[in-house]
């Protein structure tokens, strides 16, 4: 970002930095990006979490607009929102 920031656009990405404070969140969004795309079945196993565990942390950086889900049978796939990380990468680039 060339500007700096304004109010409105300091507050989604707090939101977003919140989200990711979280240990398991920042490691399972790692992991999602990694990936590209990747199953909520396939994030239990890594994360040692129980899937209503995994779920509401998807949901939170869902929420955050990190990750969009599509719900495919039974499970949502999880992907990156590469608007929003590429906002989160400006908002700290000189």
């Amino acid at each position: 970002m060339s500007e700096p920031l304004t109010a409105a656009d300091a507050e989604p990405l707090a939101q977003a930095f919140a989200a990711l404070a979280d240990p398991v969140r920042l490691r399972l969004f790692n992991l999602v990006a990694q990936a590209g795309e990747v199953c909520s079945c396939d994030l239990q196993e890594p994360l040692q979490k129980s899937q209503p565990t995994v779920s509401h942390h998807t949901r939170v950086l869902a929420d955050a607009g990190l990750i969009t889900g599509e719900k495919r049978g039974r499970w949502v796939w999880w992907s990156v929102v590469p608007e929003r990380l590429q906002e989160l990468r400006a908002s700290l680039t000189p």
